[in-house]
């Protein structure tokens, strides 16, 4: 990392330098931004909740992110220290450096990156880089990209270099792609008299990794692995008044790696994604099928490490505590059909279902299954599937049932101040293909929240959830109090319990600070084991009790 830190700090500096020497006056041509990010855990042992012991009495996570902006040269960079990070992230994570730095030239539509930078073609079907602090996740690449927005109706990126993995890079293994857009109307003057546009994409990917042999254990063959990776994506929206429609294809080539037990199938991946919306009304209808899509820099990693691509969850995304108690997380490697479907409708006021004041209901559900995945008709050195082309499925043939949501919404203002809103939702986890043990969890989730406005400054606001499930730890009760001070304080205190097998109380008490761009959060008390996910992608965190602080801060 050494050399090239310090090529771009010396850029970043040059870059200033040049535009005062050029007579630029830099306090009025140039924008300094930032922020500073923080969060302390002071832990607590507590058998109770199965809480790991920490021989450290203090965890943090710290981010602090400075970017310079002018006319034609951006410049920026990341510290971070994360010598004993908050519980439940890899070992590996734990570090402290400058691990995202870069130099950005633009000039009449074209951009020019060197150093570390995120991105994504379409949907990210074979490429999604991009940082999730609550995961763990900065899968940045670090190189040279090149953005060419200045021909009319087009829009190209290309790129190269290798992949961040925590305080480390892949080394023998580049990253290589190509993105363009065409957007038709641009060319096409009776879509523009029309109203319409229409979009025709397409992506390239290659993963150059080290060739070698892997070793097949308790036998004298080997496999193997190629030294070259391609994958292409291709996908079409069209949009025209209140309608949209996107429809895209992914193919990855041969790939055998730790997800897909060393197999040479092909990896696919189709999506076709409907929706209308207007005022007062809106819909969404989507449909996936994934197979073999799991695509590393390094293809013996596992885990959530090394992704160069990530697989959009078709799972509804819940904020209230019980109803995100059993996330869904994509499964890129065994593949998957996933539909989904959204309607949100508003009655009208002085209406029957509206009443004085109108009432909004939103309707939302998922369906996900399994592929039928049949085994290969020969199989290879000592029993395994190592060297096959894997197991085959029909296209249309589903398998297991990995998880469905069906949830509904109200939301009613019964008066000027105060706000009712209710939520069913009936879920079905396997648990078993999400987290390896513990079969179909089935679930059924209710939840009444209130908010009541005093005044200008001060409202109340009261959650009471409650899911009930034969499975697992049974049934769950939830409450939480939060009472906002405008503008600058928030206090609220809940608590988790376990009424159904533990009897176990996770309770929470917190508050929370706001003053211009400063925000200081406060809270103690304890955290249930769990997933934490976001798009798909989840991370296991441990049970943990203890005083929290968490500060933000942005220029």
């Amino acid at each position: 990392m050494g050399q090239i830190t310090t090529r771009l700090t010396c850029a970043a500096a040059a870059a200033v330098m040049a535009l005062a020497a050029h007579g630029i006056n830099i306090k009025d041509d140039v924008a300094i931004h930032g922020s500073v990010q923080t969060s302390f855990l002071f832990p607590e042992n507590d058998p109770a909740i199965n809480a790991d012991p920490v021989d450290k009495k203090i965890l943090f996570n710290t981010y602090a992110d400075f970017g310079l902006v002018s006319k034609y040269v951006d410049a920026g960079f990341r510290f971070e220290f994360m010598k004993w990070p908050l519980p439940g992230y890899e070992k590996d994570f734990a570090g402290w450096g400058v691990p995202n730095i870069y130099v950005k030239g633009k000039y009449k539509g074209l951009e020019l990156t060197a150093g570390d930078f995120y991105e994504q073609f379409g949907s990210g079907f074979i490429l999604r880089t991009y940082e999730e602090r609550n995961l763990g996740i900065d899968n940045s690449i670090r190189g040279g990209r090149l953005k060419v927005n200045s021909v009319n109706g087009m829009r190209l990126t290309v790129l190269g270099g290798v992949q961040r993995r925590y305080w480390d890079w892949f080394k023998h293994s580049q990253i290589y792609g190509a993105d363009v857009e065409f957007y038709m109307e641009d060319y096409f003057k009776s879509l523009r008299d029309h109203g319409a546009a229409w979009m025709i994409g397409g992506s390239y990917v290659l993963k150059h990794e080290d060739e070698k042999i892997k070793k097949i254990s308790g036998t004298d063959f080997g496999i193997r692995l190629p030294k070259f990776v391609n994958a292409l994506d291709v996908r079409s929206r069209f949009n025209k008044g209140r309608f949209s429609l996107l429809g895209e294809f992914a193919w990855k080539g041969q790939d055998p790696s730790f997800d897909n037990d060393y197999t040479y199938a092909n990896g696919t991946a189709y999506m076709l994604s409907g929706s209308y919306s207007k005022t007062g009304l809106s819909a969404l209808v989507q449909v996936k099928r994934s197979e073999n899509m799991a695509f590393r820099s390094q293809r013996e990693m596992d885990g959530s490490s090394a992704m160069i691509n990530n697989m959009p969850a078709f799972a509804y995304q819940h904020t209230y505590a019980l109803a995100s108690l059993y996330p869904f997380a994509t499964q890129a490697a065994d593949g998957e059909w996933a539909f989904q479907g959204s309607f949100a409708y508003t009655f009208k006021r002085k209406t029957p279902l509206g009443g004085r004041y109108g009432t909004k209901i939103n309707v939302n559900a998922s369906y996900i299954r399994g592929l039928d995945h049949r085994a290969p008709a020969q199989l290879g050195p000592n029993g395994t599937i190592w060297g096959t082309d894997g197991t085959s499925t029909s296209f249309f043939g589903l398998g297991d049932n990995y998880y469905h949501d069906f949830n509904i919404q109200i939301e009613k203002k019964l008066t000027p101040s105060l706000q009712m809103s209710f939520l069913y939702m009936n879920q079905l986890y396997n648990q078993t293909a999400v987290e390896g043990h513990g079969g179909d969890v089935k679930s059924n989730i209710f939840v009444l929240e209130g908010k009541y406005k005093f005044n200008k400054r001060l409202t109340l606001r009261a959650e009471l959830q409650y899911l009930t499930t034969r499975q697992d730890q049974k049934d769950w009760a939830y409450g939480l109090v939060e009472l906002t001070v405008l503008p600058y304080l928030m206090f609220s205190v809940s608590d988790m319990w376990n009424c159904g097998d533990t009897g176990t109380h996770y309770y929470m008490a917190g508050v929370t600070g706001n003053y211009r761009a400063n925000r200081l959060m406060l809270s103690y008390g304890r955290t249930r084991e769990g997933y934490n996910c976001s798009g798909g992608v989840c991370r296991k965190v441990p049970a943990y009790h203890g005083f929290q602080v968490a500060y933000s801060y942005y220029f």
